[in-house]
Order: structure tokens, then C-alpha cells, then sequence
């Protein structure tokens, strides 16, 4: 292999094994990440506009006290956890392509309605429904993205749909200072207002280009974009990574015992129900709430700094997704180890509070590191269960929701608006989510080796038993031979 054919590899995944097969990797890339990676754009700019609007009049003009901000958060999480799995199984009944713009559709609208509430109990009750529609997008999209790619295209895929959303993040803290500076007081409204109005008119657009152009499942595709040929192969590429034993398709009561009966379900759930809270430092905006609960500092300048942590997470989610996939275990594991770590030593710096205020800045932008587990998480599993479409859909579907089980109350507990600037009770909950992630990371690694060298053992044991019936029946062919 060429030095530029090992660059391309470590860049872009596994390269493709034909000219055909080249061609539908670009076709499915452009269109099935373009419209992923701008629809978890827009879900997450909604999401991170609330924690925008909180600390840019929101609070004042709503007449928001105590933990109401946690509250919103929570209730919101509360509608993602009731939509999360019945969601995931609808892309088995419904068509993707009709399914995911629906949804999207849904949540813009009621984007539109936040920016007209008079109390914070209006925003409660659109949270929850937003919740409830919005889960579709991110694990849904990463059963799409199995239902696509090998294992060794997998990972820097989900980085880069993992990275939108982050993308969204970080746009929503410049849209929201460029707003404020710009609009606050046109027409009426408050920077803040116009703020959700913007996201309404960016979602809409962006769900009518997935009705028109998203391609489904390769079981499924209808894609006008793709041949015959192409549809037969993107179908015929993954079989010659694991033998399927349940495909894309209406679930059935079997598929609760199928699930059930194995570790996957249960370790992968425990793995990213921890491994998620990690991201409470960048996901509660601490740094914003710190920021103004310290003073000092404008509107703007809350809006903006806190963008630098988004920044590194992006930077970390694609460093580290272009990482395991260029490796040739596909080794996940590493990249929970350095989130984990990083987060322990961020902790341990906003932990000193005498510590200068440069060391925070330091301490909040390396916290960023924590959304690096989050694509790698996910491309694991769908490794893991990459022999059964629907048991795949459960599980990626139960790990974000055990996650916002979590996440429902842990914010409440751990990171209340009433804590800041300090978060002393957070920070040690993160070095303690840390360490139990370290322990759960380790438990999956082992169980998915012990799984895997069962398999082997099972089909060299299958093979020695084919070779000996073999044997067998050219011994009976040589004695009728010598009969005759």
C-alpha cells in the first residue's frame, strides 16, 4: 500500500475493493451525512439555545428562580426518554425517508412556539414534546449509519455526525451573541426570541431535503441516485462482514427474547447510561453559568467563551473516530480512557478554587474532550450487534434513553443553577462518573472478547466437524470403489 493509499485509509476508512463500490460510498456519503449531520445541527442548536437564552434575558423576562433552568432541562429529558425506543422501531415499520423529516417538521414548529411563551410553564410543556420528537434523530441515525457502513467506515462517520451536533452547539452560542447585538428589541421582541424564530427557519428547509433525498436502509432504498446494482451492493458489502441473523424489518415478540437473553443489551445500556453523564460540564452550559455568576463579563462575551470547549470536542470527536477506525482490531476502548481522563483532571483544576482563572478556562475547554466517547460509544455497538438489525435498533435506542433515565434527575442533583459559580458537588460526581466508566468500559471489552472467542471456537469446531464427514464419505466412495 502507497503512502498516499495509507493517508486516504487513515483519513477516510477502508478503501473500497472496486470502482463500483468506490462510487456508492460517495453517493451514500453525501447524501445520507449531509442531511444527518444538518438535521442533529439543527436538534442541537434548539437544545443549546435554551442554555443561550437562559443567560441572555431569558431568565429576567420569564421570571425564572431557583433550578426552573434544571427543570426545563429535565422535563425535556423526560420526552426524550418516553419517544427514544418507540422512535427507533418505527423506522422498522415506517420509511426513514418519511419518518425523521416528520419529526423534524414537528420539533420546528414548535421551535416557532418558544419564541412566543409568557411563562416558564409554557416552556415546560413544549420541552416535554420537543423531547418526545427530537429522539428520533441521534439514535436513529446511528442505526442508519449501521445499516450502511463496515465497521471500518463506521466510526469517523459517527464522528462527523457527532461533530454536527456539536457544530450546533457552537453556532448557536455565535448566533445567539450576533442576535442579541443585531435584533434584541426589533419588532418588539427580545434577542432571545428571535433567536428560536432563526432556528424554526433554518429546520424546515432542511427536513424537506431528507423527504426528497434520503435513501432509507439498503433493504429498503428507493434512491432514484442508485442503480440497481449499487442498491444490491451496499446490501451485499456488510454481509461479507458479519452473517445477519435478523434483518431490517417488522419486529416481532421474539426480538424481546432475543434481546434479553444476551449481554449486549445490558452492558451496552450500563456502558453509555455512565459514560454519557461525562458530558454534563459542556451539556448544563456550567461554563456560562459560571461565567455570569462571577460577573465581569458581557452578554456577549457568556455566549461566546464557552464556544472554545465545543470547539475541542469537535476537534477530539474526529481525532478519535478517524483513530479507531484506522486500527485494525477497531479497538474502541482507548477513547473512553482519554475522555475519562481528561475529565478527571478538569474536575480536579474548577475543584481548586483558588486556582487563576486561566486554569478554569483551561480546565472547561479540556472537558470538551467528553463528547469524544459519545460517536465512539455508539460505533461500538453497533459493531457489537451488527449480526441483527432489529437487536441493534433496541440497543443503540436503550443506551441514549438509560442515559436520560439518568439524566433526568442528574442535573437536578448534582449541577443546580443555584450551585454555581463553584459546582463543588459536580465536579466530584464527575471524577466519581469517571472512574465507574473506566470500570464499565473494561467490563464491555471483555465480554465482547469472550463472545468473540466463542464464535471462533464454535465454527473451527463446525469446520472440523464438516472435514471429518469428509474424510468419512471418501473412505465409504473408496471401498464401493474397490467393490466394484
Amino acid at each position: 500500500m502507497s503512502v498516499l493509499q495509507k493517508a486516504r485509509r487513515f483519513v477516510w476508512g477502508d478503501i473500497p475493493e472496486s470502482k463500483a463500490e468506490q462510487r456508492l460510498l460517495l453517493k451514500i456519503d453525501w447524501f445520507i451525512l449531509s442531511y444527518c449531520c444538518l438535521m442533529y445541527f439543527t436538534n442541537y442548536l434548539d437544545r443549546s439555545n435554551v442554555s443561550n437564552a437562559y443567560v441572555s434575558g431569558m431568565k429576567e423576562e420569564l421570571n425564572m428562580y431557583g433550578n426552573q433552568f434544571n427543570t426545563i432541562n429535565t422535563i425535556f429529558t423526560c420526552g426524550y426518554i418516553v419517544g427514544m425506543i418507540p422512535n427507533n422501531l418505527m423506522l422498522q415499520v415506517v420509511s426513514p425517508r418519511i419518518w425523521l423529516p416528520s419529526m423534524q417538521i414537528i420539533w420546528g414548529v414548535l421551535t416557532f412556539c418558544t419564541s412566543a411563551v409568557t411563562n416558564v410553564q409554557q416552556i415546560f410543556a413544549i420541552r416535554f414534546f420537543q423531547g418526545v420528537v427530537e429522539s428520533s434523530t441521534f439514535v436513529g441515525t446511528h442505526y442508519i449509519l449501521g445499516s450502511w457502513y463496515k465497521p471500518g467506515e463506521l466510526g469517523k462517520r459517527s464522528g462527523i455526525f457527532t461533530s454536527s451536533g456539536l457544530a450546533g452547539t457552537l453556532f448557536s452560542g455565535l448566533l445567539q451573541a450576533a442576535v442579541y447585538q443585531n435584533l434584541n428589541g426589533s419588532s418588539g421582541r427580545s434577542g432571545w426570541r428571535w433567536l428560536f424564530i432563526i432556528d424554526g427557519v433554518i429546520t424546515l428547509p432542511i427536513a424537506l431535503y431528507g423527504f426528497l433525498m434520503f435513501p432509507d436502509v439498503p433493504a429498503t432504498t428507493r434512491a432514484a441516485y442508485l442503480s440497481e446494482e449499487e442498491r444490491l451492493l451496499a446490501s451485499d458489502r456488510l454481509k461479507s462482514e458479519k452473517t445477519k441473523v435478523f434483518t431490517h424489518g417488522t419486529p416481532t415478540w421474539d426480538l424481546v427474547r432475543r434481546v434479553l437473553s444476551k449481554w449486549r443489551w445490558y452492558a451496552c445500556s450500563l456502558l453509555f447510561a455512565v459514560s454519557g453523564e461525562v458530558e454534563s460540564l459542556g451539556s448544563n452550559n456550567l461554563m456560562g453559568q459560571w461565567l455570569k455568576a462571577i460577573g465581569g463579563y458581557t452578554v456577549e462575551q457568556i455566549d461566546y467563551y464557552p464556544s472554545g470547549m465545543t470547539a475541542f470536542a469537535i476537534v477530539s470527536t474526529l481525532v478519535c473516530a478517524t483513530w479507531t477506525d484506522s486500527t485494525r482490531s477497531r479497538a474502541r476502548w482507548p477513547v473512553l480512557v482519554y475522555m475519562s481522563i481528561s475529565c478527571i483532571i478538569a474536575s480536579i483544576c474548577i475543584l481548586v478554587w483558588s486556582s487563576p482563572i486561566g486554569l478554569k478556562f483551561f480546565a472547561y475547554y479540556l472537558a470538551g474532550a467528553s463528547y469524544a466517547g459519545q460517536a465512539t460509544t455508539f460505533a461500538w455497538a453497533n459493531q457489537i450487534c451488527a449480526d441483527d438489525d432489529q437487536e441493534r435498533a433496541v440497543v443503540l435506542a436503550s443506551m441514549n434513553m438509560w442515559n436520560n433515565v439518568i439524566n433526568a434527575w442528574w442535573p437536578l442533583v448534582f449541577y443546580p443553577a443555584t450551585d454555581a459559580p463553584k459546582f463543588t458537588k459536580g465536579m466530584w460526581a464527575m471524577i466519581g462518573t469517571c472512574i465507574v466508566t473506566l470500570l464499565v468500559t473494561w467490563l464491555v471489552w471483555y465480554l465482547e472478547r469472550r463472545e468473540r472467542r466463542g464464535k471462533l471456537a464454535t465454527e473451527e469446531a463446525h469446520d472440523d466437524g464438516k472435514s471429518m464427514k469428509s474424510q468419512l464419505s471418501e473412505k465409504v466412495h473408496s471401498r464401493e470403489s474397490l467393490v466394484l
